[in-house]
């Protein structure tokens, strides 16, 4: 149409629109639409819903309109048996669709907002599903602490051995704030029970999470409970970062790591890469931060116990065994997220790794070396000991125990598993001593008390190691000058 318009016959006008001159003439009668998608206004087979879709399907949309399509097939299936198949389904899912779109309820508005940098951090705990962290072999549970400032997008994650406690959230976010030198205005989270009590009727804040946001000059606010995607900056993010650990596992090849502060900086090792691919929105962030305070506050909580006659105190459903010189004193307790720092006094005694127990199932973090001075005056309190797995240091040395308990009397079983924890304890060779003991029982002997003395004790023959040096042989040289002088 448009060569037409510029005068061309109808014959030129078809050849430059590449069309026939069939096409052309239907195209000047108005029998054939020039739309590149012509909308069809009839249909091309009968309805299969025309029957219902009105007197019964729109009826049930307007009182429940949260009925799915497969529902309501379903539906149609069992009061109209064998009219209705699975090849409507299609059909009935696009009806239903555009139903609830023209006359469904209203649906929830996301309201994009606006990130001024310097207004808010927001910190969250996230659980590596999928992925199981090995620590010197042994399996490591744990939760990933994630905190991330909503407008640079620089964050920090910290391993976190227990659940969402307390100790664990002011840990984690001191440790992000004095990392990034400077506090947003706000923190945010979600209703954990180490900032709201939740069982409130309105949304107040424990008093020691108000007192760390005093500290820092924090505005605690937290998302509507339910509604993750209110922290959508981090929740988003909590995916990104899982990614690229396991990524990162691919790429290392294994799964184990020698110690927890192994496993720390290789997640930090991840952050940091994180961290550079921000880095201009950051600079601009640090300008907008508020100034970090002199100092840190408290990030564990305050406990006193009393220990027991049996060189133990319970403390977080957990049993803790302490040395024996302690028995009857009350000791303070710092209780950090990952270890107990004790205190005699004002005094620092001791700092013991923390194990965290279950509902189900009691933790123990239990030293052999704490009381083995007072077992080995009474080896037969081993057998029965409400403690026994427990002191036992190794499975190296559950081994033993079990095969002596099978092949000795009761009296010299304990007595021989009590004097070799003795002997691993005054010379410090609790592995070789285990190892060395059941590769005998592997071979089909016990080694006597005796032997494993000789062995690894203070009999045990010392080989010197003696250090030598190759003179050069120049050094011949010297020694002829010297006869040769003397015979002069």
């Amino acid at each position: 149409m448009s060569e037409r318009k510029q005068g061309h016959n109808q014959k030129v006008a078809a050849a430059k629109a590449g069309l026939s001159e069939r096409s052309a003439r239907r195209v000047d009668k108005g029998a054939l639409s020039t739309s590149p998608n012509p909308r069809r206004h009839w249909r091309t087979r009968e309805d299969p819903l025309i029957d219902v879709w009105q007197s019964e399907i729109v009826p049930l949309l307007e009182d429940n309109p949260e009925l799915l399509p497969m529902t309501l097939l379903e539906y149609l299936d069992d009061n109209y048996p064998g009219r209705f198949g699975n090849s409507i389904q299609r059909t009935l899912q696009r009806r239903v669709k555009t139903w609830k779109a023209q006359h469904g309820p209203a649906k929830e508005v996301m309201f994009r907002q606006i990130k001024q940098p310097g207004q808010m951090g927001i910190s969250d705990f996230t659980t590596l599903k999928g992925v199981v962290i090995t620590i010197a072999g042994q399996v490591f549970p744990h939760l990933l602490y994630h905190y991330r400032l909503v407008f640079s997008g620089w964050s920090y994650a910290k391993v976190t051995c227990g659940g969402e406690s307390y100790t664990a959230l002011s840990t984690g976010l001191q440790n992000a704030l004095w990392r990034s030198g400077g506090v947003p205005k706000e923190h945010r989270t979600d209703s954990l029970s180490a900032a709201f009590k939740n069982l409130a009727e309105k949304n107040e804040l424990t008093k020691r999470y108000s007192d760390l946001c005093r500290h820092y000059k924090l505005d605690a606010t937290r998302n509507n409970p339910g509604l993750a995607h209110e922290n959508g900056a981090i929740e988003s993010p909590h995916g990104h970062l899982k990614r690229r650990l396991q990524q990162a596992l691919l790429l290392r090849g294994s799964n184990d790591f020698c110690s927890l502060e192994d496993y720390q900086g290789f997640i930090d090792g991840i952050i940091s890469r994180i961290n550079r691919q921000c880095g201009e929105r950051w600079a601009e962030e640090k300008q907008h931060l508020q100034a970090l305070p002199k100092r840190r506050t408290h990030d564990y909580a305050e406990h006193r116990v009393l220990v027991s006659s049996s060189s133990t105190f319970d403390l977080k459903r957990t049993t803790y065994t302490v040395p024996s010189r302690f028995i009857g004193e009350r000791l303070y307790v710092q209780l950090f997220d990952e270890r107990l720092e004790l205190f005699h006094g004002h005094e620092p005694a001791l700092t013991i790794k923390r194990i965290y127990g279950t509902n189900a199932k009691r933790g123990h973090c239990v030293d052999y070396r704490h009381v083995i001075e007072s077992l080995i005056n009474k080896p037969r309190a081993f057998r029965y000991s409400q403690l026994r797995d427990h002191l036992l240091p190794s499975p190296d040395y559950l081994r033993i125990w079990e095969y002596v308990n099978d092949h000795l009397s009761a009296h010299e079983a304990c007595r021989y598993i009590v004097q070799t924890m003795y002997l691993a304890f005054t010379e410090d060779c609790e592995a070789a001593l285990g190892r060395y003991v059941l590769a005998k029982i592997e071979l089909g002997e016990l080694p006597s008390e005796r032997q494993c003395q000789r062995r690894f004790g203070r009999e045990a023959t010392v080989i010197p190691i003696i250090h030598t040096r190759q003179h050069v042989l120049s050094d011949y040289d010297q020694l002829l000058n010297v006869r040769e002088v003397t015979r002069g």
